[in-house]
Formats: structure tokens, sequence, C-alpha cells
């Protein structure tokens, strides 16, 4: 590992599920469902991993994008272009509104920042460079334009302080930062050029690491807040998607993968690992709305 901060410790890896997903991806961990969810995204399913380890899947749309819970109680999904809304943890989610119309852009990866709004990626079904967006969607459902002219907008999280913010554009190899003033993301730069697979899901820990699934390359990397490696995660399949800190002590790094478009079978493919780590997450943030 680099030099510039202290390296983290990490576990023996575990399959967690069988391969049952397509395109596994958004993992939250959340007390107020009980544990972990992600989703099975072209599928526009969601998945919740229950205590005696079975997956229990809901189908949501075409698309399931991402998910968070909400401060008043249940969960947000978003779908194919829109949000959908539950009221309690185990209730189905019923259609808020449409962000768009145009049937050739969907939802991609999202997040919550910390004043409760959500972050919504897009990415056009042909990859267009230019095409996507990240949108912010307040509690009353008021949108705006975060980020304009990406091409896969992909991970994006906050560091403890609320001072910066991590975000993945696939297609530029990099993760960025923003430095967030007043609630708004400005000053971006970039943070790691990535030299190995493509920048994906996210997640950024209680310490300030960031933590970046590389799809195609079939790794997880744990960069400080200075760019340094602190630890590596490798997984038996390419198309690592996504990842998340969750667990009662916020120390099992939950992992999603995918089998999208692959030519040659990967047994494990489309299956959720989890590893043990010597560092806490964040509690995940809720949706205001």
């Amino acid at each position: 590992m680099d030099a510039g901060g202290a390296a983290i410790e990490v576990g023996d890896l575990e399959q967690v599920t069988e391969a049952l997903c397509y395109h596994g991806e958004g993992p939250v961990w959340s007390p107020s469902w009980g544990g972990l969810r992600w989703v099975d995204m072209l599928a526009g399913d969601v998945l919740t991993l229950t205590a005696d380890g079975s997956v229990a899947r809901v189908h949501v749309g075409d698309v399931a994008a991402f998910l968070r819970p909400r401060t008043r109680g249940g969960w947000v999904v978003a779908t194919e272009r829109g949000l959908s809304l539950a009221d309690e943890p185990d209730g189905i989610p019923e259609p808020w509104f449409d962000l768009w119309d145009d049937p050739s852009i969907r939802m991609n990866e999202g997040g919550v920042d910390a004043e409760g709004r959500l972050w919504a990626g897009t990415m056009g079904y042909d990859r267009v460079p230019g095409s996507a967006t990240l949108y912010s969607v307040d509690a009353g459902g008021r949108v705006a334009v975060v980020v304009q002219g990406a091409t896969i907008s992909n991970g994006i999280d906050l560091s403890p302080d609320g001072r910066h913010a991590y975000y993945d554009d696939t297609p530029t190899g990099r993760t960025d930062v923003f430095d967030v003033v007043d609630g708004e993301l400005v000053n971006r730069r970039p943070f790691v050029t990535h030299d190995t697979g493509h920048p994906d899901g996210l997640t950024v820990d209680s310490a300030g690491n960031v933590w970046v699934a590389l799809n195609g390359a079939g790794r997880v990397r744990c960069f400080s807040p200075a760019g340094h490696v602190l630890a590596e995660v490798e997984l038996p399949v390419r198309l690592v998607t996504a990842c998340t800190l969750g667990g009662d002590d916020l120390r099992d790094l939950y992992v999603t993968t995918s089998r999208e478009n692959l030519d040659d079978p990967e047994p494990q493919a489309g299956a959720l690992f989890r590893v043990r780590v010597s560092v806490q997450g964040q509690p995940v943030r809720a949706f205001a709305g």
C-alpha cells in the first residue's frame, strides 16, 4: 500500500448470497429496515437480506436504480425516470413523479446530501458522452441540476465533516472531489485517477477514507483523504459494482456484483459479498422527503 495513511485491516472475503442478480447495485445498510438492501437494477427489483440469510425481492418497475430510507419512515427508490415512495419500512413504494420524459435516459446511482436532499444520477442507455446529469431533489420535490454533461453518473458520498463530496463519472477513469459550500457542490477537481477498472459505486467511511468499486477489475480499493491506497479487496468476479459499510458496528463491507453482458460465465457473478474491515462506516443519511 502507498505511504500516507495507516493501512486498514481486511478480513476474509465471504460470499453472502447465491449469484441471484443480473446487475446487483446500490447496497445500503439501514437500521430502519433491519439491515441491508440493494437492487437488481435492470430487473427492477429491490432485495433485502433477511435475518436468516435468505433474500426477499420486491419488484418496483422496469429499473430499480438506488434507494434510501426516509426521515419520516419508509423509503425512496429511483425507478427508470422517476422516484417512488413507501411510507413504511416494509411498504410497497408508489410512484411520486418523473424527473424527465426522454426514454433514452435512465436513473443510475444516487445518494443523500447533508441537507437531506436526494442526489439522483442518470446515464443514457447508449452511453452518449455528456448525456448524463446529477440532480438534487428536496423534500418538496423541487429538482435542481448539480452536475451536467456527465456520461455515467455513478457513486457519490460525503466526507464525515460534510465539507467534501466524492463523485464518479465512470468513463473519466477518475474519482473527483467537490468542496461543499452552503450545501452546494463547487470547485470540482480530480481526487484519484484509477490505473485499473472503471470507477463505479463508492462509499466514504467514518475516517474520511473513500472506498471505490472498480468495475472490470474485480476489486474495491480504499483511498485515504490524501488519495493514498490504504486497502484493497479482491473479488472472484470482474464486474464489481458498488460497496457500503454496514453491520451492527458498521464494519462489514458489502459489495455487489453483476453479470451484465458477460461473454465468459463467472459462477459467482451477481452474488453479494462481505468482508470485515478495521474501520467503521458512516450511518446512512436519510431522504427528508
